[in-house]
C-alpha cells in the first residue's frame, strides 16, 4: 500500500510540475514579457560601448517584494532602490533581466522547473514595476556554464567576458570570501588588479562606506562589483559618477565549474558557493599574491 501511494504521490508531483510549465508558457503568450536582449547582445553592448551594468535575479526580485536572500537581509531602503533603478534611463548605464519570462527549453531541468515555480508564483508582481516598451539585456550573462544544456558555447562566452577587463587596471569590490580570480586565470588579461573586501553577507548596511572607498580611485579604473543586490545599487550610482562599474555577481562560480567540467553545483575551494551544499564553509586562502591585491577591508 506504502508503495501505491508513493508511486501516485510522484505521479501528481510530476502532473504539478508540467502543469507549471504550461501555465508558464500560455501566460508568456497571453501576457507580452518584457524584452531582453541576448546573452552576445549584452556581452557585444558593454564591451564595445563600456556602460556600466545593474543586473537583477531572482535575488533581487525577491528583496523588491519584500523577501530577502541568504546573504543579504530584507532592507527597505535596498528595496526602494532596486525599483528606482528598474525604471532608470542613462546612456552610459543599462539594466539586466534574467531571459526567462517566455521559453526556458536551452535550460537544464533543474534550472528550467526553478524559474518555472519561481514565476508562476511572482511573475506579475514583477511585472508591474518593469516598462514593458524598454529594452533591458540579459543578466544571465554573467551565467554562461551550468544552467545551460549545452554547454558547448560556454569556452568562447567566457573568452568574450574577459574582453571586458582586457588591458584595464581593475578595482574589485567583493565579498570578503568570494576570492574571484583567485587560483584561476580569470583576470589574467587585465592591466592590473585591486580588491577592495566587503562583507560577505549583508553588504548593503555599509553602502556609504564602500562607495566611499571606491571614489578613492580614478575614474579610469574599471570597477567590478560581486556584492549581490547591494552591487545592482553600486553600478547604477557609480555610473552617474563617471565611472564604468559592471556586476560581474557569480563570474568567478560559474568559470570554476565550467574549468571542472562539473554539471552538478559543487563548493569550490577557498570561495564562498553559496548556491553548493557546504559552500557557505569557507577555509583560509594561503596566497600572499592574493593578500597584495587587497587594498581595503570594510567589514
Amino acid at each position: 500500500m506504502k508503495k501505491i501511494l508513493l508511486k501516485f504521490y510522484y505521479i501528481f508531483l510530476d502532473w504539478k510540475e508540467q502543469f507549471t510549465v504550461l501555465k508558464n508558457k500560455l501566460v508568456s503568450l497571453i501576457i507580452k514579457p518584457p524584452i531582453v536582449k541576448s546573452t552576445e547582445e549584452t556581452l557585444n553592448k558593454i564591451i564595445n560601448e563600456k556602460c556600466s551594468v545593474s543586473r537583477y535575479g531572482d535575488g533581487e526580485f525577491k528583496i523588491m517584494l519584500k523577501g530577502e536572500q541568504f546573504f543579504q537581509e530584507f532592507n527597505d531602503d535596498l528595496r526602494l532602490r532596486l525599483i528606482e533603478i528598474l525604471s532608470s534611463k542613462s546612456n552610459n548605464h543599462i539594466v539586466c533581466l534574467p531571459d526567462v519570462f517566455s521559453y526556458l527549453d536551452r535550460f537544464t531541468d533543474r534550472a528550467k522547473n526553478y524559474w518555472d515555480k519561481f514565476l508562476s508564483q511572482n511573475r506579475s508582481k514583477i511585472y508591474r514595476n518593469l516598462d514593458k516598451k524598454r529594452v533591458y539585456y540579459d543578466a544571465m550573462v554573467t551565467r554562461l556554464y551550468m544552467d545551460y544544456k549545452d554547454k558547448s558555447k560556454a569556452d568562447e562566452r567566457f573568452l568574450k567576458f574577459k574582453m571586458i577587463w582586457d588591458d584595464r587596471d581593475i578595482i574589485l569590490v567583493e565579498g570578503e570570501l568570494s576570492r574571484l580570480g583567485a587560483g584561476n586565470n580569470l583576470f589574467s588579461n587585465a592591466k592590473s588588479l585591486k580588491r577592495i573586501l566587503c562583507p560577505a553577507e549583508n553588504a548593503f548596511a555599509k553602502y556609504s562606506e564602500i562607495l566611499k572607498e571606491i571614489k578613492k580611485y580614478d575614474r579610469s579604473k574599471l570597477i567590478l562589483l560581486a556584492l549581490g543586490p547591494t552591487a545592482t545599487v553600486l553600478a547604477f550610482d557609480l555610473s552617474k559618477m563617471g565611472y564604468q562599474a559592471v556586476d560581474i555577481g557569480n563570474i568567478d562560480i560559474e568559470y570554476e565549474w565550467f574549468l571542472k567540467r562539473t554539471v552538478v553545483k559543487i563548493p569550490i575551494k577557498n570561495k564562498y558557493t553559496g548556491e553548493a551544499r557546504n559552500g557557505r564553509i569557507v577555509e583560509k586562502l594561503q596566497s600572499q599574491e592574493y593578500e597584495n591585491e587587497i587594498q581595503a577591508r570594510i567589514l
